[in-house]
């Protein structure tokens, strides 16, 4: 079934799972770089992940990608994504920043500028993307819609406390955070601001 077929009012717990959890998993693929997607708790949740990547040598180069300052911060969360990333040890000439995006599409399309600027884009050939792991469904057909064919992915999501495939529906954040963001991906398809794709 399509995703631009689902009525956001008629979804189940299982029907939500599915749609943002399900095929998201890391193929363990070595990559260019490794694309962080900034948010609030970027730092604690994200960049751990990220440091991992880079640590086991699955990538050489992050990229932090975000231009919202958070929670009082007058900094834009790839810059605090990269003074933590340095702060635990990784190289500056290894840490790319894209500072102006504002949502996930930004992001996207920013950090292509970014990606061509230090590789030649037409030289990138996979990136390992990191995000929460219930992001990641509508980060992969906003890659999918904007992101050059040539550029695989491998899908590196990241977990929080409350926000897992198993305990998303226990807890009210979880809760919330899930339903809006199915809410948010069915929505953005039926606009045809990304790609449709079946559930």
């Amino acid at each position: 079934m399509k995703i631009s077929k689902l009525k956001p009012e008629d979804l189940t717990d299982k029907v939500r799972t599915n749609l943002l959890y399900n095929n998201i998993d890391d193929d363990l693929k070595k990559g260019d770089c490794i694309f962080v997607f900034g948010s609030s708790k970027a730092v604690q949740y994200r960049l751990p992940k990220a440091l991992q990547l880079y640590s086991e040598g699955r990538a050489n180069k992050i990229l932090f990608s975000g231009g919202v300052a958070w929670n009082g911060n007058s900094l834009p969360e790839a810059i605090l994504l990269k003074n933590k990333a340095m702060a635990f040890g990784i190289p500056e000439k290894d840490i790319l920043v894209e500072t102006i995006s504002t949502n996930t599409k930004e992001n996207i399309l920013s950090s292509l500028i970014i990606l061509d600027r230090h590789f030649e884009l037409h030289k990138v050939r996979r990136l390992l993307i990191v995000t929460a792991s219930y992001h990641m469904r509508r980060t992969h057909l906003t890659l999918k819609t904007y992101m050059p064919s040539w550029i695989e992915c491998t899908l590196c999501p990241a977990n929080d406390e409350n926000t897992k495939k198993d305990n998303w529906f226990k807890n009210p954040y979880g809760r919330h955070r899930v339903i809006d963001e199915s809410n948010k991906l069915i929505k953005y398809i039926k606009q045809g601001a990304i790609v449709d794709d079946e559930i």
